[in-house]
């Protein structure tokens, strides 16, 4: 039987640079599958469909949230976000592992039913660069940046919740965190144990 994945989720305040970390970490760690969120907000310039996000009308998401589809849902921004549930267990099924870029409300959500998920928080250095880089993308409307920047206090006093919490001031270390934090899950010894399961009873029923 194969081992099951590890489901590892990623949180941050909008503008720490969480999903500019997580696609480097995926080119990365190709054994990595992300989970494709659904959501209600509209797609940015260069996001896709299907890649991106399944981006859907809220009636549609409403509808989805009554059928039981999704592992996890919330409303972030004014927006609702949801991750689908079959999609995360049969990747899991697989030994694959999967990641999630969520906010602390799913990840809430998720801890219930999958107390053996390893999450982690990323902050940004500092207030100020984290407002840098809200204006420097260029892509919300100076209204959107401030209600983004008000509710990040609300997203950071989440943040002694997850498991891990590290800090994105240089690109570089915190992409060697965030692989370091995954190659140390993959290295427990429970999964080890079940992983090399031939390998340990050989050693154990080898002669001295």
């Amino acid at each position: 039987m194969s081992v099951e994945g590890t489901l590892f989720m990623v949180a941050a305040p909008s503008g720490a640079g969480k999903s500019t970390l997580v696609n480097a970490l995926l080119e990365r760690e190709p054994a990595i599958s992300l989970s494709i969120s659904h959501t209600t907000r509209p797609p940015r310039p260069g996001e896709l469909y299907g890649r991106h996000y399944y981006f859907v009308e809220r009636s549609e998401f409403e509808r989805e949230v009554a059928e039981g589809i999704f592992l996890e849902h919330a409303e972030v921004h004014g927006n609702l976000y949801g991750t689908s549930r079959t999609m995360v267990q049969e990747l899991l099924a697989q030994g694959r592992d999967v990641l999630l870029e969520i906010d602390w409300q799913g990840a809430e959500q998720i801890r219930r039913s999958k107390p053996d998920c390893v999450s982690v928080f990323i902050l940004p250095p500092s207030r100020a660069e984290l407002e840098r880089r809200l204006r420097g993308r260029g892509s919300d409307s100076a209204e959107v940046i401030e209600r983004r920047l008000r509710n990040s206090r609300g997203e950071i006093a989440h943040a002694h919740e997850f498991d891990y919490i590290l800090v994105n001031d240089s690109f570089e270390n915190a992409l060697a965190d965030l692989q370091a934090i995954v190659r140390a899950v993959r290295l427990r010894g429970a999964l080890q144990w079940q992983r090399h399961e031939g390998l340990i009873a050989d050693l154990l029923a080898a002669e001295a």
